[in-house]
């Protein structure tokens, strides 16, 4: 693919210009940076990894490899700003070098025109030539090693007594970034009031906002309804009486996973309404509590909080703003609830939970223990034509995309996809003027005749333990776009117990010469005794889903060159990941099976 084509592909309507800044097209949407909420390249307008692509190395003529110092040097944004332009991506952007179902949202024809720049950039670069001798430029291993290990948090169940009477030893999660912010969120926190542990990943899209607000409250949510009676009260009367309240969760988090302190009390104010509502609608006379029902509840309560929040305001200009930028964009979310041998996963969206179970000749399983919310499951799209009239079964969902638009069929927020057109104006109106000037917020999608047409009810899987079953992985569909689930399990499985079934070493139809195949051996060696150099599981199945070179093997060149692509580049080759790996503790497990 030539450099001119690779420039076409990443153009977009929010900022444009030429490698030599001469000129600059600006879309209404984004005029003010801090106010925008247009989509950004997630799941819109931005296509998906893929391996026919090139590296951008491998496609740049000679001349332009030099470029990769101020790439690394943050000079890219003035250099190839005609590229991609960052995490504003519109509906609109689309390209005739990009496949349409390569996309993660669907371009509408009626923005068409604010994604074509007047001139080519070319036209300004004919009277200078560039010679030069080809150079690569590589980060070095403990560079990579610094970018893989920046997000990485490790967290060990603590032991009684010298023994540790949790059916959970503890967790791994990391994040690496594609996105400029990055739109995933993650969450863990154990729960002081009941048994148990929560964990969960967020996948976030048309920004970060909905994803941040969620991670920071669903767990709550979830906490409230898995309380007692009794408990509610207590905590409601220690409200009322200005007593200290009982503590719910215990959070385990990285530095760099933050909560809002501007918006804290008014969460606070919308959780005691939903505990009130729960004390009223509970007498005390039932004391059994449905996991799979508390569930259910707190993500659809949290998501009528958050779209009743958007539509009444704030005083606070500042929380207003956020309120309707959290409900404006979109989220999704899988969650584990781990009580003993009893695991819950509670899934809306596309982000995915799978059990490793490790068989009796010491090989590994993959569990699925959660469905895609798309147009991939044929459950769900029979789901969305029944609440539907029948005249909308062929606009519903077109090109596999809700009113084709939309990739994942169940989120967070969104509200554009669940309020009537009514209402929409009536907010955007009444809001900041910046939101009012937002081409995207006033954008109404096709076919839009019976909202709502996104719902964030989650679907629950049970799954009782057993010893066999040593791990859990949660991840954003960031790395599932990438690796099959039955290497995702192989991989961890290996790296956790220190074993590896070593497989022939599979070419795949390529033509590989004796000396070849050599090196393919030298290297799996070589990477067998390096294996321990990740301290954190989640690290390691970054490693492999981002260095993986067609055999299956980290190549560090390949991972050098996709760390190094920068952030207008990035989100063409990857989405975000964001992965939790839960290890079991296999002791307890068996003896709550011999209690029984």
């Amino acid at each position: 693919m030539s450099i001119s084509a690779l420039l076409s592909m990443g153009r977009c309507c929010c900022r444009c210009c030429c490698p030599r800044g001469l000129w600059m097209l600006s879309a209404p949407c984004c005029d003010d940076r801090r106010m925008c909420v247009c989509p950004g390249p997630r799941r819109i307008g931005i296509p998906v990894r893929s391996p026919s692509l090139p590296l951008f190395s491998d496609a740049m003529p000679a001349p332009t490899q030099l470029f990769f110092p101020l790439i690394r040097n943050c000079e890219l944004s003035r250099i190839y700003g005609t590229m991609c332009y960052c995490h504003h991506k519109h509906f609109c952007c689309s390209s005739p070098h990009v496949p349409q179902s390569r996309l993660r949202y669907a371009p509408h024809p009626a923005y068409a025109t604010l994604c074509r720049p007047k001139e080519h950039w070319w036209q300004y670069t004919q009277g200078r030539r560039y010679v030069s001798t080809p150079q690569k430029f590589y980060l070095t291993p403990p560079q990579v090693n610094s970018i893989l290990k920046a997000n990485e948090y490790s967290f060990k169940v603590p032991e009684f007594d010298g023994k540790n009477v949790s059916s959970v030893l503890g967790f791994d999660s990391n994040q690496l970034p594609a996105n400029a912010p990055i739109e995933d969120r993650r969450s863990a926190a154990t729960c002081l009031q009941t048994r148990g542990m929560l964990l969960g990943v967020f996948d976030g899209h048309a920004g970060c906002a909905c994803s941040q607000a969620v991670s920071e409250r669903l767990f709550y949510y979830i906490a409230v309804s898995l309380l007692p009676h009794e408990t509610l009260l207590e905590i409601e009367n220690a409200v009322e009486s200005g007593r200290a309240l009982l503590p719910i969760l215990q959070w385990h988090k990285h530095p760099n996973d933050y909560f809002s302190k501007e918006a804290s009390k008014l969460y606070f104010n919308s959780l005691r309404t939903y505990w009130q509502e729960l004390i009223d609608l509970n007498t005390g006379e039932s004391t059994d509590i449905d996991v799979k029902e508390a569930l259910i509840n707190a993500f659809k309560r949290l998501d009528n909080d958050i779209s009743l929040e958007a539509q009444v305001g704030d005083p606070n200009s500042f929380l207003n703003y956020l309120v309707l930028r959290v409900a404006f964009s979109g989220a999704t979310a899988c969650v584990a609830h781990v009580d003993g041998v009893n695991l819950h996963v509670a899934n809306t969206g596309d982000s995915r939970a799978m059990l490793g179970v490790q068989e009796e000749d010491g090989s590994w399983s993959a569990v699925t223990l959660s469905n895609d919310h798309n147009a991939q499951n044929q459950r769900e799209l029979e789901r969305l034509k029944l609440e539907h009239p029948k005249n909308e079964a062929k606009s519903v969902v077109k090109q596999d995309r809700l009113l084709g638009l939309l990739m994942p069929f169940r989120a967070f927020g969104d509200v554009k996809f669940k309020w009537s057109i009514d209402l929409q104006k009536r907010v955007i109106e009444s809001g900041p003027d910046q939101l009012n000037d937002n081409e995207y917020t006033k954008f109404i999608p096709p076919n839009y005749y019976t909202p709502p047409y996104l719902t964030a009810e989650p679907e629950v899987i049970y799954h009782r333990l057993r010893p066999q079953d040593k791990f859990l992985v949660l991840a954003t569909d960031g790395l599932w776009e990438t690796m099959h689930r039955q290497d995702v399990v192989r991989i961890v499985g290996e790296y956790l117990t220190g074993m590896h079934h070593q497989q022939p070493i599979a070419v795949g139809g390529y033509k590989v010469t004796l000396g070849q195949m050599h090196g393919l051996l030298t290297e799996r060696r070589a990477k067998m005794s390096s294996v321990f150099e990740d301290q954190n599981a989640a690290t390691h199945l970054i490693r492999h889903a981002v260095g993986n070179n067609e055999f299956g093997a980290v190549d560090h060149e390949r991972l050098s060159k996709m760390l190094s692509l920068p952030e207008e580049l990035a989100r063409m080759y990857r989405d975000d990941i964001t992965i939790i790996v839960v290890q079991f503790n296999s002791h307890v497990v068996g003896a709550y099976q011999n209690q029984e």
